[in-house]
């Protein structure tokens, strides 16, 4: 989700920062006092995605404790591995998907789950905790958690030759004791509970040999002010409030003391927002060295340890983290082209060419720093998806994304987003060949993960039903425009 990029980050750095919504948006969420109860909710259930259910789903405590969810998903009908996936970092090429929306919200991702709660000023998972009663709350996310990822879409996702998940969480979920820190440990208003489903997808991960970058999504006081964060913000305060790093460190501490040996690639943070200000950037720099050396102490020296670029471009992150300071260390790189009129202008072949211009910066950028990984890209070639850029707002594509005189419309949203049925033949052949060129970036480093598994409507964005219609083909080598690039 989100909203999970790039080149008018750099470009536009001293521009509103309203134009700072690359993978995601940045909008000041409205403030609403009451609470709605739960006899006004209606029955939330999400709309049919998976055609058949292959695994087990027996819905994990979100009480117990971390033994007990490992034995219970142990216990499914499946054998568990005795260790994660023995994936050749460095040699084999990533290839994967990005399981957003499932245990960090996105209204774009699955708006079913926001309208259930029949308040269009639940914007993000904060202000569900905040306008919602606890009970409401609880039991529209354990419905989500329950049923938007099963066993079946692990059975699905290795069936389709990818070797990686990449699950985000936010910090909330994640049951830092306050043994464990010196700074807070409330989840307030984040209703949380998600812990137990994560430790149980990564059993499933194992049983059908899919490597994990489980993704730090959302810190304490927002990393950058998208809804993917946890909350959507005007004025994120995680980067000039040295207890919220704190906390972060020590959340990431604390999970890589408890899954270090379950994951192969812990993620620090994503997508910080060093566009803020040298105050922002410095802080990141800092938080990212050392959330390192807290990950190492405790999970020791097999895990993988990911870095993001926080917009400022992988040349600004030249012989970080490299040795004698770090170690089997990787920079995750994002790329959209839809988050601004600058890139929605390109013509279909400007995209294919801007983003084959990625080989040489990530390529040379790899050749002296860290391993790279396009961790986040997508299909989708305009910003049409439904929330996409916050819900309630509109998109930037049709001129509805706060329209007025210096709103540019580039054409209607129809036959772009939505169900692929109603699609054109040459619309999927575009969208095929915009899935091989930044495979192919991808591939000229150590690889890929996709964004996202699915969504609800927005089937450009969907590397599932990118299947289910054709223009992602089952075997991720398979290529219809070979050397897109050359």
């Amino acid at each position: 989700m989100s909203l999970r990029h790039l080149l008018f980050n750099h470009i536009f750095i001293s521009f509103c920062i309203i134009y700072f919504t690359t993978s995601r948006h940045y909008v000041s969420a409205k403030t609403q006092k009451c609470r709605l109860n739960s006899q006004k909710q209606a029955v939330f259930q999400h709309p049919v995605i998976n055609s058949t259910t292959t695994g087990t789903n027996a819905p994990p405590s979100t009480t117990t404790s971390h033994s007990t969810v490992t034995s219970m998903a142990s216990s499914t009908g499946s054998p568990t591995p005795t260790a994660i996936p023995n994936f050749a970092y460095g040699v084999d090429k990533i290839r994967g998907v990005n399981l957003g929306g499932w245990l960090v919200l996105e209204p774009w991702i699955t708006p079913s789950v926001f309208e259930s709660t029949g308040n269009d000023q639940i914007v993000d998972e904060f202000t569900m905790g905040q306008l919602l009663d606890t009970a409401t709350a609880q039991a529209i996310l354990k419905q989500h958690w329950d049923t938007w990822i099963t066993e079946d879409d692990f059975v699905q996702i290795a069936a389709a030759g990818l070797n990686h998940v990449r699950i985000p969480i936010g910090y909330w979920s994640i049951p830092l004791t306050s043994s464990g820190t010196s700074t807070s440990t409330s989840p307030a208003p984040y209703t949380p509970g998600a812990w137990p489903y994560l430790l149980r997808a990564l059993t499933w991960a194992r049983n059908h040999g899919i490597s994990v970058i489980v993704d730090l999504h959302g810190a304490p006081g927002s990393q950058n002010g998208y809804d993917n964060s946890g909350q959507r913000t005007s004025n994120p305060v995680w980067g000039v409030t040295p207890d919220n790093i704190t906390r972060t460190v020590d959340t990431l501490r604390f999970m890589a003391k408890e899954i270090g040996d379950q994951v192969s690639v812990i993620e620090l943070l994503n997508e910080g927002a060093g566009f803020r200000g040298n105050d922002w950037a410095t802080a990141i720099r800092g938080f990212f060295g050392n959330a390192y050396e807290a990950v190492r102490e405790a999970a020791g020296d097999e895990v993988k340890v990911m870095i993001g670029d926080a917009f400022l471009g992988v040349n600004s992150w030249t012989n970080f983290l490299t040795p004698p300071n770090g170690h089997d260390a990787m920079m995750d790189f994002h790329e959209y082209q839809i988050f601004s009129d600058l890139e929605l202008n390109r013509t279909f072949d400007q995209h294919i060419d801007f983003a084959c211009t990625y080989t040489q910066t990530l390529g040379s950028y790899e050749s002296t720093s860290l391993w790279t990984v396009v961790g986040e890209w997508s299909n989708a070639l305009t910003d049409c998806a439904q929330w996409l850029n916050g819900r309630g707002i509109g998109a930037r594509w049709d001129a509805t994304w706060f329209p007025g005189p210096n709103s540019q419309f580039h054409g209607s949203c129809n036959g772009f987003t939505g169900n692929w049925e109603n699609w054109t033949d040459d619309y999927k052949d575009m969208l095929r060949k915009y899935w091989e060129v930044q495979v192919e970036v991808g591939e000229t480093v150590q690889g890929w993960v996709f964004w996202t598994w699915k969504a609800e409507n927005a089937d450009e964005w969907s590397y599932q039903k990118g299947l289910e219609g054709g223009w992602i083909p089952m075997d991720p080598t398979d290529r219809k425009f070979p050397n897109i690039c050359a």
